[in-house]
């Protein structure tokens, strides 16, 4: 008897993820019917989910042996209080590579002041003008799962003096660790550059607000590919305004997508990117999901379960 398979996700995300779902199934040796909505949810043995599709209530749902997320961040299912079933989050290392690229690229950006010559194309010839060594610049990075690790390895390996911060205790090989509400004060303070790359649970939002901004280098630069509200908007607009920091990279926002009359998109050291840090691809996701799902009908323990009490 297959196995039966809702994914649950817009429209437009059944057309990417058919062919390489199947595919990736297949291979795995699973005998699976993949159905896009159903009338019977108790026939339904796994939900590939999306927290912005219909299916909210998983009440119905009693067959089901676990809910596999496509998305990294899971802060819009875990508090369903209808969701009984284990959830797993998507850990995928083409997602991951997708993020230390951007990361890197616009820590560079920043480290370098490709600004200046970018947007300096008036016939002033800016000589002199000599950027620090990486060595020299204190990059860190707020989160150190499995997307923040990644990063802050990956600056350490460019030669940054990377500082990694988590809620708790954790080792990178090449990054100074802190951890708890002490060591956040210690890894912000000095930075020239700041990642967020955290969950947000009620223990991160603001995270970054007025007084953690004031302890950071002056003129230093903010990048956020992790969440909208791990940043107090209205403490980094004042902090950028009085040069406490340079500029700001924002690829994610409280409200998606970011409102037109929003005072980041006219801020001149703002810069907004539309939530493409790094995209779930369905190619590579295929095959994590098809592999919590081998696991699931051999009876092992799944893969990137999320811990419902830390909200991630």
């Amino acid at each position: 008897m297959p196995v039966t398979i809702l994914f649950a996700a817009r429209p437009e995300r059944w057309v990417q993820y058919e062919a390489p779902l199947t595919e990736a199934l297949a291979e795995a040796g699973i005998d699976a019917e993949i159905i896009t909505g159903t009338d019977s949810p108790e026939t339904v043995d796994y939900i590939v989910y999306a927290p912005n599709s219909d299916v909210q209530d998983f009440t119905p749902f009693t067959r089901c042996k676990a809910v596999l997320n496509l998305w990294a961040g899971v802060e819009n299912i875990v508090g369903n209080t209808t969701l009984t079933q284990p959830l797993a989050r998507m850990v995928d290392p083409a997602l991951t590579q997708g993020m230390v690229e951007w990361c890197a690229g616009h820590v560079l950006r920043h480290h370098l002041g490709m600004d200046l010559h970018i947007h300096g194309q008036d016939g002033i010839w800016r000589a002199g003008i000599i950027p620090p060594l990486a060595a020299e610049r204190v990059v860190t990075v707020l989160g150190l799962g499995e997307l923040g690790a990644a990063v802050a390895q990956a600056l350490a390996g460019l030669g940054f003096d990377v500082r990694g911060w988590s809620r708790r205790p954790r080792e990178v090989a090449g990054v100074a660790c802190f951890a708890g509400a002490d060591g956040l004060d210690a890894a912000l303070t000095g930075a020239g550059i700041v990642v967020l790359l955290l969950p947000l649970t009620p223990a991160t939002e603001n995270v970054l607000n007025a007084d953690r901004m004031a302890l950071l280098a002056p003129g230093a630069a903010i990048v956020n590919p992790g969440r909208g509200p791990l940043i107090d908007d209205e403490a980094l607009i004042a902090a950028l305004d009085s040069g406490q920091l340079s500029h700001a990279t924002l690829d994610v926002f409280r409200t998606e997508p970011l409102p037109p009359e929003h005072p980041f998109w006219a801020h001149p050291k703002v810069t907004v990117t539309p939530h493409i840090a790094s995209e779930t691809r369905a190619s590579t996701a295929s095959c994590v999901i098809a592999e919590n799902v081998r696991r699931g009908e051999a009876g092992e323990p799944f893969l990137y379960l999320v811990a419902r009490d830390a909200g991630y």
